[in-house]
């Protein structure tokens, strides 16, 4: 396997989440490059294999993202062109809130190398699971944090509304870490015109190691202000409001079923004599 890039991810807790296929893609790399959230993580992945490089030093304050992520992107991609066969491990999923994986992929396959990702367990599963939410119940919409003030979102009340990286509420620069009681502010007004100010909502934050708390913490809207947040902090906003029928839609699929039963052929009855 030459000249090659696979995109792997070790799901969010240490040693648990990480697959068959995955260790081996690591073990059988020429080169392992490593994007995780701790030190122990990073020293985990190197115990896999001899050549495994950190990309978290590409990371500076007050260093522009984009900057940031194009350097990492090259630096995988050097690789690749030399006759490697690369492998870059990301926490969690390789492809979830990790524009890396996504850039590197696109841009090995417009040189023509193989390039594919392969799935791991990613922080919203882990909220499914610790928080005990079916998305399938009241449905589910996902959005990071920013890019929901940008933009005009849509808020359904009656389904769960799930912020990613809240503790980056408002960047714009793509140069902070976090943004401050401000910024927040305006977050809440927003939400505020959907939800009740004393809506509960929960600061969730999946383990990444075995011996970790998993985070689940129930605060009031209006108190996201002063909350103690952190960059891989998401806020869950559970439905404030029971769904409503669609009225319109349920009296066609009415008269649709009723069309159907007037159609459909009777069976023929024999008689036995």
């Amino acid at each position: 396997m030459k000249a090659s890039l696979i995109c792997v991810g070790t799901g969010m807790t240490l040693g648990a989440h990480i697959s068959p296929i995955t260790k081996s893609y690591i073990e059988q790399a020429d080169v392992v490059f490593s994007l995780m959230s701790t030190g122990i993580t990073e020293r985990w992945v190197e115990e896999m294999h001899a050549d495994v490089r950190s990309l978290q030093a590409f990371y500076q304050e007050g260093k522009n993202r984009h900057i940031t992520y194009n350097e990492m992107v090259e630096a995988i991609l050097t690789e690749v062109r030399l006759g490697k066969s690369v492998v870059t491990v990301f926490y969690g999923h390789p492809g979830v809130f990790a524009c890396v994986s996504h850039k590197a992929i696109a841009q090995a396959k417009l040189e023509h190398y193989p390039a594919h990702m392969e799935a791991g367990i990613s922080a919203e599963d882990c909220l499914y699971a610790d928080l005990t939410i079916d998305p399938g119940k009241t449905g589910c919409i996902h959005y990071e944090t920013s890019q929901f003030m940008f933009y005009h979102r849509t808020i359904d009340p009656a389904a769960h509304l799930i912020l990613w990286q809240v503790g980056l509420a408002g960047d714009k620069s793509l140069t902070k870490f976090a943004t401050g009681k401000a910024y927040r502010q305006v977050l809440v007004d927003l939400l505020l015109t959907s939800y009740p100010g004393d809506h509960h909502v929960i600061l969730y934050q999946a383990k990444v190691l075995p011996i970790d708390t998993m985070r689940a913490e129930k605060i009031r809207l209006t108190d996201l202000v002063k909350a103690e947040l952190f960059m891989h902090t998401t806020l869950v906003i559970p439905p404030s409001e029971k769904m409503r029928p669609n009225q319109a839609i349920l009296n066609k699929l009415a008269a649709l079923d009723k069309q159907e039963q007037q159609t459909k052929p009777r069976p023929k009855l024999t008689l036995v004599l």
